[in-house]
């Protein structure tokens, strides 16, 4: 026992050492898009408090999402063009400068609310040629043997973003307002943009300067062309994104205006998500490998999203609907870091930012839609129609009554949908085959 435990401990400094860079990289830049989440939220309740309009607050989401949708292939090309540790420092200034220039306007008492939409924009464009930045530069300095386990790392920090950034942000509102909140976020810049310059190495690479950015984009289209199962994969994918935006926006109409719901515990069922990506994430690390990753990969989902939306579709206990949560996420981080070992594995590194831009086109340009289209249905559809028949017998013992009924009905129209993406697209997926070295 004592020569095992020896074993283990040399085995677990030798990973230490080997992902250095990777533990450095990820450990700030983690603290730096919390500082930048925490902005960001506090952006939206000073927004609020000056128009009281849920469409203006939502418009700051849309200002920054729509370049990232719109622009990825180019910005792939231009990531695969340029050397990756240069590309990730200038988007980071110009991010810097965006929130730098919130803040001179607001002391300045000048801030408006089309500034803070053009700055979104600015940003979420920087973050379209820095997100597949990031993504080969984490190829190029984890091991691939360690691919899973520092997936499950990066979703691990992601899923307590999402727990911890309405907590500080609202704190530090309250506290000191908007002064104090975009301080931190630009120290929280300071750090990993020091670290970043100064202590991690990034191999540089060739770019592919004799090379336009349209041809280099559509290089990533003919690769996805050419390698169908990863097609399939990214198209799987923006299918399970259609449901699970269209199931984000379903939620509060379906727990706010249930008698044993309320804002107090749509916000708990909320983070009960948050719980759970923890608890995957974790999950991830300790893992062994699979024997086949893509089946992984479609029966998470498969159990996700059926289990999720039928839960709350036939239940009317707050408890259920956290179990439910929880059933629904814990399982997305196994699902995303077995898709990512699949990419980077697949894809050659020289390609990958723009197969990844390529990735983030195809793969999310399905969530505006799914918020849309799910608010749409539950409010000139599902609850108008429960309105009308919602005195039967079955379908009052099925999704209840009176106002959140229709949303309950929503819910299990998506757990339906989501059902068959699943399936179908599992039985499609079976005629591949994906070998890992």
């Amino acid at each position: 026992m004592k020569f095992k435990n020896i074993y283990n401990r040399k085995q677990f400094y030798q990973a230490i050492s080997e992902l250095r860079d990777f533990l450095m990289l990820w450990s700030t830049q983690s603290i730096s898009q919390l500082g930048s989440s925490i902005t960001a939220f506090a952006l939206t309740l000073w927004l609020y408090e000056k128009t009281g309009s849920s469409l203006s607050t939502a418009a700051l989401t849309i200002c920054s999402y729509v370049p990232y949708v719109l622009m990825s292939i180019f910005a792939g090309a231009l990531t695969d063009r340029f050397d990756k540790k240069k590309t990730m420092l200038v988007c980071d200034v110009f991010a810097a400068v965006c929130t730098m220039t919130i803040f001179v306007l607001f002391r300045l008492d000048c801030l408006r609310v089309w500034h803070l939409y053009v700055l979104n924009a600015v940003s979420g464009l920087m973050n379209t040629v820095q997100q597949p930045a990031s993504e080969v530069a984490m190829t190029y300095i984890v091991p691939e043997k360690y691919y899973q386990k520092t997936s499950g790392l990066c979703s691990l920090s992601r899923s307590l973003l999402s727990i911890l950034n309405p907590l500080i942000a609202t704190a530090l509102y309250a506290l000191a307002g908007l002064n104090l909140v975009i301080a931190v976020d630009l120290g929280s810049f300071a750090v990993a943009f020091a670290t970043l310059l100064f202590f991690i190495r990034i191999p540089e690479t060739k770019g592919a300067d004799s090379e336009s950015v349209l041809n280099l984009a559509k290089e990533g289209l003919q690769f996805l062309r050419e390698n169908p199962m990863i097609m399939t994969l990214i198209f799987f994918m923006s299918g399970v994104n259609l449901v699970a935006s269209a199931f984000d926006a379903v939620l509060p109409g379906y727990v706010l205006p249930n008698p044993r719901g309320g804002s107090q515990v749509l916000g708990l069922v909320t983070s009960c998500a948050g719980v759970a990506m923890i608890l995957g994430s974790l999950l991830v690390a300790v893992l062994p490998k699979p024997k086949d990753r893509v089946r992984v990969i479609y029966l998470t989902m498969l159990f996700s999203l059926g289990t999720e939306n039928f839960l709350l579709a036939f239940s009317r206990e707050p408890v259920l609907w956290c179990v439910g949560q929880i059933i629904g996420w814990i399982l997305v981080p196994v699902m995303s870091a077995n898709l990512d070992v699949i990419l980077r594995t697949s894809i050659p590194v020289e390609l990958q930012g723009r197969v990844y831009a390529c990735r983030n086109t195809f793969q999310f340009f399905t969530i505006p839609i799914g918020l849309f289209a799910g608010g749409l249905m539950v409010d000139q559809i599902c609850e108008p129609f429960m309105s009308a028949y919602g005195h039967l017998s079955i379908l009052k013992t099925l999704f209840g009554a009176g106002k959140g009924s229709g949303a309950a009905l929503m819910m299990f129209v998506l757990g339906v949908s989501g059902s068959l993406i699943c399936i179908l697209t599992g039985r499609k997926l079976k005629n591949y085959h994906y070998r890992e070295k």
